[in-house]
């Protein structure tokens, strides 16, 4: 098997027979010649094919064996990386011929019609922009996971399938086919298993876990998501904010992201309400804005319950009493309110432990030091008006891990999507994932949410009524 080159090493291999594979970009035909623009992962270089070529169709899939040349001065193209050669073309194969697309790939996109470019992701993808995303992703992951390692976290996957607990969201549901009338539920976040993490002795721990939740659409926000999930053992609010700071920093550097300010402000939650009307505020100048600066800040001090919006129905099963938790109630008071919280006194002054990061008036990330002590969750259940068998059964497993020694520790969830979104100047998340829902959560590609069969549903003891 004749070893492949790729494109971009071809600048360096003039006067060698090189073998390329990649898809035609551009096809241009003049009499006998004719010259195509090969791409592969790692760039564009044009080929030249006397008598040959002529059927080729763009976006076709092909091999080429060729002489690597040094284009004349004059032809040489400096807004190319590869445009001072050309592939002299000896010999090539159609590895899979392209009919007409459904859509063009070159071009930004942006004036196709967001339901044909999702139905045709794959297709999308290959557009120049989205491959610079694909990558700015996948090198942000990479700084993160290094720098973490350098911190000695160890990361850990938690279950997918799990169990409906009070998280602040709808949760997805999956039927049991061997416990008929039992369900599982699709994670909202690992938040209960790293704390058992935190039980079990990890210390530092961090996933890139996937987050579903059946929430209301928006730009900025989808069923599902991905976050830096992270806890650490033994620390207080301070220690956590400076670690996330380091690592977010660092990570954000190392894609080319350009900081308004080297150490992140930190604001009450009064305070940003008072000078800012919102607990999401965008700190830039306009001249910031232009230059792509990202600027960061930290809201503490946040109220740890708040009245139940009587048109949300997720807060008003969540608080029975007509109280529901403003984050989530896995949280601990700051430690000057705990009593209160103990005797479900001045609920509406309690504040608690839960720190967010906000980047340019979206949130970035929140998290708090939680509850490590069975009487402070239990009480938190007790203000949103849960009977002790309520809480017991909802939460039960927590309550007996926090009887074993589970240390004081507390972490934070970063929204990995927004953080893509932002470093690569998109306004919608949808931007920067490979495959994601349209704004009305109909998957990208595959027809979903779909029927089933109705040997399905028997299997699983559903009905499907109304």
């Amino acid at each position: 098997m004749t070893e492949r080159t790729l494109v971009e090493q071809t600048v360096e291999m003039i006067g060698q027979v090189v073998t390329i594979k990649g898809w035609v970009s551009t096809k241009r035909d003049h009499g006998k010649l004719t010259f195509i623009d090969l791409r592969d992962r790692s760039g564009t270089v044009q080929c030249v094919g006397y008598q040959k070529m002529g059927e080729l169709t763009t976006e076709s899939v092909i091999e080429i064996n060729g002489l690597v040349k040094a284009r004349p001065e004059k032809m040489i193209n400096s807004n190319s990386p590869t445009g001072t050669i050309e592939i002299d073309v000896q010999e090539y194969a159609v590895l899979n011929k392209a009919k007409e697309l459904p859509i063009q790939v070159e071009g930004n996109g942006r004036e196709v019609n967001e339901e044909v470019r999702l139905k045709y992701r794959y297709l999308d993808l290959r557009r120049e922009r989205m491959h610079k995303i694909v990558q700015l992703r996948s090198d942000f992951y990479a700084a993160l996971r290094n720098n973490l390692a350098q911190k000695s976290f160890v990361e850990v996957e938690t279950p997918m399938l799990t169990k409906s607990t009070k998280e602040g969201a709808r949760d997805f549901i999956v039927p049991s086919r061997l416990q008929p009338g039992k369900f599982y539920a699709l994670p909202q976040s690992p938040q209960q298993y790293k704390q058992l993490l935190m039980t079990a002795g990890v210390e530092n721990y961090f996933q890139f876990a996937r987050c579903i939740r059946d929430e209301d659409l928006r730009a900025d926000r989808g069923f599902e998501f991905t976050q830096l999930d992270l806890e650490m053992s033994f620390v207080q609010r301070e220690d956590v904010m400076s670690t996330v700071e380091e690592i977010v920093k660092s990570s954000v550097k190392a894609v080319g992201g350009q900081l308004q300010q080297e150490q992140f402000p930190v604001f009450s939650y009064q305070e940003a309400m008072e000078k800012f009307g919102a607990d999401k505020f965008d700190l830039r100048t306009e001249q910031e804005k232009k230059e792509g600066l990202l600027a960061f800040a930290w809201v503490v001090n946040f109220p740890f319950f708040k009245k139940v919006d009587k048109a949300d129905k997720a807060e008003v099963q969540d608080g029975k009493s007509g109280w529901t938790f403003t984050h989530n109630p896995f949280s601990a008071p700051i430690p000057e309110h705990e009593e209160w919280l103990l005797k479900g006194e001045n609920v509406a002054q309690i504040l608690t432990t839960q720190y967010d990061l906000v980047c340019n008036g979206y949130e970035a990330g929140g998290g708090s030091i939680r509850a490590h002590r069975p009487e402070l969750l239990k009480a938190t259940f007790k203000v949103m008006g849960y009977s002790d068998a309520e809480i017991q059964a909802s939460v039960g497993h927590m309550l007996e891990a926090f009887e074993v020694g589970t240390p004081p520790h507390g972490g934070i969830a970063l929204g990995l999507d927004r953080y893509v979104m932002i470093l690569a100047n998109e306004n919608s998340l949808r931007e920067v994932i490979a495959f994601p829902m349209n704004s009305s959560g109909k998957t990208a590609v595959m027809d979903a949410p779909s029927e089933v069969s109705a040997e399905l549903l028997k299997e699983l003891s559903l009905k499907i009524v109304g």
